[in-house]
């Protein structure tokens, strides 16, 4: 035991001592890889040695002040002109050293040779690259050049910086000049992208390397805009700044505003403005300036979740490109910022373009016959400097040696004005052989051309539009010339051939397309046509409505009755009924009422009963007059007063109701208005359509509630108004939904048309221009004016209101009344009278068969009461028997007492008189009865049968059975 033991305890100190060894190393390789520094490799592609060695002396300065366990590093090689060649360098000096960041310029003496291949091989090995020199845009785009950062903005960023200048000078209308390369639609879609108030008048693209651009630029001249913005490199601008001189495009009244490459052209022309961008060309102070952003951003990484970078690509022969490392330093890079840079406050953006760029404002001056750049104002971003633009205009000179600013848009006086004829704003006529338009009279030449055949034809217009046209360029000093829109339409804003595009169609196109001044016209105005032409203030205001033709209306048998609805009229008659009933009831039951009065000397026919008490309540609906059967009790009295209250107010209304169906009965319209439910719920039996590609039917599509309409009348809808209201005449159409003041012209001239419904969104017709336009504000300054002088009202008499039919208004002379409007009332008496004469016979045929109905009862009557009578005699006969029956039986006693030896046979019964002793109330000579014997009635009684007495003819009898004597002589039951 001992020496296992022994064993055992070696075995368990070995093990513990092997444990002691293995954690004694681990915690020696722990705190050597904690002692080990992390290296950071920055790599420059340089344009000469000078700026190499600046890049080394900025990393030392940077290693400074870094942790103890990391430092950066430096290499540099010299940019190559050859694409190829610089590519081949990066692979073999740069990337092969385990390069972490790569800083990258340009050529020395070259500005065309973009470091495309540097960051095309390090953005496939996901190095990242930091660009100090390189502007084009190209290398905004992230899917391309993934890793690509740069410390210069791009050239299309300039736009930005002509949007506050032009927003500083009060510019709103500008002429835009692009070559058609990538940067030149950079610029413009910039521009356009962060343009809200500035409109672009004309784009020109030219072709880059061209030995003449005059059949570009000769267009200018013919623009309102006298404000050009050019992006042109160097070579381009030289050629494009002679040809413009040569077509007199710089002098006096232009405004040239040019791009960087532009201005430092030799052939840019005196007074023009452009842009330096601020240390744009200082590489040494963009690469101090990476060298600290590279520095603040390994910092913040190690602080951080990174604690060694590894995987670093070390050769362009291997294919993996996924190095996740260099992926976290890049997005650390985009997200960094520095504050106080030589080049100012350093950021990116989400495509990793310098942010917060400084601009030199410049202007060309000659001075001593040299050209020279003169800065007179600085541009600095919004978020940076709350003085972003800063311009000093005293030290401008404009193109012409002006120090005035150029209003920027040349004011034409000769404008052209485009119309369609919608009566009566505008009537047209077609001019034949040698007619003329009469001037007198206000008409116009007004030439359509035909669009499908470009054939002109002249035409004279004149009308309400027309008048105000001449007024307004008198107020205003300018000459127009008139022209049809060749569509007929005024537009509509819709998607071109089934694409997403989208464009305007009509004479909106025609000002949009410049091939246009003015549209002189009812035109509506609505918020998607404002938002592409401009509008003068409104020269008339108006709604929409909707124009029916009249319908004749039918009177009906019933017509008298339209006045209450039918469960007016059911409750009106029950009333009467529930009304009798209650004074009946309070009369007949009230101790003052004629039914409890003893002492009066009413009859009974004055009494009030359930009849006379319906014929009351009548009498004071119908207000006639009452001569019997009133109530006398005071409850039932007080009822009554409260009934005739209720009946005057009945006849009134009904009476006043009455006349507005009767005496006012007219032609109305099929419809209500706007929600009439044959409009909202709609059916084929009932059409309505308004005008296509009008503001009434944008009205109808913008309305969510509206539509159902809209889907209605789409496929229905008509070119011209004119279309649908003659259709209305035909009755092919049911309803026109169109412009008030054209719907209420033609009802006012064809008095079969009618418009129906209040008028619902309510708009303006003003005068469209183009937008921006400088006469926008003269010509609402002159309508305004026309208001205030009543002429707007003067043309609205002389062709909206002037002229109509006198057709009969409703609600104002009382239409004459005749047989159709009264007949049902003649046949209300008719059916009095024949109902009269059906009651006179049931009442006769009912009297006679009452008649013999109340004979037979009274036959009955008698004939029951002679039977009473009968019983009655019997009952006392059997009584009298009864005490015969007991008298005999006593006397026999007696006789029995007196006389032993006699039997009494009853031979001594009735001997003597009545009244002697005999015993029997008999007459005296009437015989005794015998023992035994029953006597008849006549026995009984004394008396005589009963005889009823004759009615004339006729006699009857009756027979009573009684039970007594059924099993008795049939004699004794006659009566």
């Amino acid at each position: 035991m001992g020496p296992r033991k022994n064993t055992m305890g070696y075995t368990i100190f070995l093990k513990m001592t092997w444990k002691m060894e293995n954690l004694l190393i681990a915690v020696s390789l722990i705190v050597v890889t904690s002692s080990a520094k992390q290296t950071f490799k920055i790599a420059g592609i340089v344009s000469t040695d000078q700026m190499g060695r600046a890049l080394e002396d900025a990393v030392r300065i940077a290693n400074q002040d870094m942790p103890s366990n990391l430092q950066l590093q430096a290499l540099y090689i010299k940019m190559d002109a050859n694409p190829i060649r610089s590519a081949l360098n990066l692979c073999s000096d740069v990337i092969s050293k385990g390069i972490h960041t790569v800083i990258v310029s340009k050529p020395e003496n070259s500005d065309i040779s973009p470091p495309i291949s540097v960051s095309y091989t390090c953005g496939f090995y996901s190095i990242p690259v930091i660009g100090i020199s390189a502007r084009d845009s190209s290398f905004s785009d992230m899917t391309v050049h993934k890793t690509f950062l740069r410390t210069v903005p791009p050239y299309f960023h300039q736009a930005d910086v002509w949007l506050k200048m032009l927003e500083y000078f009060d510019w709103n209308q500008v002429v835009f000049i692009h070559s058609m390369d990538t940067e030149g639609r950079m610029i413009l879609n910039r521009f356009q992208s962060k343009a809200e108030e500035i409109m672009i008048e004309k784009v020109i693209k030219y072709p880059s390397g061209s030995k003449d651009y005059q059949p570009y630029l000769q267009q200018l001249d013919s623009l309102q805009s006298r404000v050009v913005l050019l992006s042109a490199t160097e070579e381009d601008a030289d050629q494009i700044f002679r040809d413009a001189e040569a077509l007199n495009l710089t002098g006096e009244g232009y405004a040239w505003i040019v791009s960087e490459q532009a201005l430092t052209s030799t052939s840019v022309p005196e007074g023009t403005l452009g842009l330096k961008l601020l240390h744009g060309t200082s590489e040494k102070d963009h690469i101090q300036d990476c060298v600290r952003l590279i520095k603040q951003t390994v910092k913040q990484l190690f602080n951080g979740t990174l604690t060694q970078i590894t995987d670093t690509p070390t050769s362009c022969k291997n294919s993996s490109s996924s190095w996740q490392a260099g992926n976290s330093i890049l997005q650390a890079l985009l997200a960094a910022k520095l504050e106080n840079g030589n080049t100012g406050k350093v950021a990116f953006d989400s495509d990793g373009d310098r942010l917060n760029p400084d601009y030199y404002i410049q202007n060309v001056k000659i001075e001593n016959g040299q050209k020279k750049l003169e800065d007179i104002g600085y541009y600095a971003d919004p978020k940076v400097s709350s003085n972003a633009l800063e311009i000093k205009d005293s030290k401008i000179i404009w193109p012409g040696k002006k120090t005035t600013k150029p209003s920027g848009i040349n004011i034409s006086t000769e404008l052209k004005v485009v119309t369609l004829e919608s009566v009566p704003f505008v009537y047209t006529r077609k001019m034949t052989g040698s007619d003329s338009c009469n001037w007198d009279k206000n008409e116009r030449l007004c030439p359509l051309v035909n669009e499908t055949t470009g054939i002109r034809e002249d035409y004279c217009c004149w009308g309400y539009c027309i008048d105000m046209l001449i007024q307004i360029a008198d107020m205003v000093n300018f000459t127009y010339s008139i022209h049809l829109g060749s569509s007929g339409e005024f537009g509509s804003y819709k998607k071109v051939n089934k694409t997403s595009e989208k464009k305007w169609n009509g004479v909106i196109a025609e000002l949009i397309n410049k091939e246009a001044d003015m549209i002189v016209a009812p035109l509506t105005i609505n918020p998607e046509r404002a938002g592409h032409i401009d509008f003068s203030k409104p020269f008339k205001y108006q709604g929409l409505t909707i124009l029916v033709k009249k319908t004749a209306t039918e009177s009906k048998l019933d017509s008298f009755l339209q006045p209450f609805e039918d469960t007016l009229w059911i409750l009106v008659a029950l009333s009467v009924h529930v009304v009798a009933l209650v004074l009946y009831l309070l009369d007949r039951f009230s101790p003052f009422g004629r039914f409890k009065l003893a002492k009066n000397n009413d009859t009974e026919e004055d009494a009030l009963n359930l009849s006379s008490a319906m014929w009351f309540a009548w009498g004071v609906l119908l207000n006639s007059g009452i001569g019997e059967g009133t109530p006398r009790s005071f409850s039932a009295r007080v009822l009554g007063m409260v009934w005739a209250g209720f009946a005057m107010i009945i006849v009134a209304s009904y009476t006043a109701n009455l006349a507005a169906f009767l005496v006012l009965d007219r032609p109305e319209a099929s419809i209500t208005g706007i929600d009439d439910a044959r409009l909202r719920n709609p059916n084929e039996d009932f059409k309505y359509a308004t005008v296509r590609n009008s503001a009434v039917e944008m009205y109808f599509k913008r309305q969510v509630e509206l539509s159902t309409m809209y889907r209605q009348m789409e496929p229905r809808n008509y070119k011209t108004a004119e279309e649908a209201i003659q259709d209305i005449v035909n009755a092919n159409l049911q309803a026109f939904i169109w412009d008030s003041s054209r719907l209420e012209y033609e009802a006012g001239q064809n008095c079969d048309l009618i418009t129906v419904g209040d008028l619902f969104g309510r708009s303006g017709l003003g005068v469209g221009l183009q937008k921006k336009s400088p006469w926008t504000s003269k010509i609402s300054m002159a309508i305004l004016k026309l208001h205030e002088k009543g002429n707007m009202e003067d043309l609205d008499n002389k062709w909206i209101l002037e002229g109509r039919n006198d057709c009969p208004e409703k609600d104002t002379t009382p239409a004459t009344l005749g047989l159709t409007n009264m007949a049902s009332v003649f046949l209300m008496v008719a059916g009095g009278i024949i109902a009269g004469i059906i009651l006179i016979v049931i009442e006769i045929a009912y009297k006679r068969h009452r008649g013999l109905k109340d004979k037979e009862l009274e036959l009955a009557r008698n004939a029951a009461d002679r039977w009473r009578g009968n019983i009655e005699k019997r009952r006392t006969l059997r009584q009298t028997l009864q005490r015969q029956r007991e008298e005999q039986e006593r006397l026999a006693r007696l006789a029995t007492q007196k006389k032993p030896g006699v039997e009494g046979n009853g031979s001594a019964l009735g001997r003597g008189p009545v009244g002697q002793g005999n015993g029997y109330n008999l007459p005296v000579d009437h015989p005794p009865p015998r023992v035994g014997h029953r006597l008849s009635y006549t026995e009984a009684t004394g008396g005589q049968m009963y005889s009823p007495p004759s009615y004339r003819t006729v006699t009857h009898s009756a027979t009573i059975n009684n039970p007594v004597y059924m099993d008795k002589s049939a004699e004794d039951n006659y009566v």
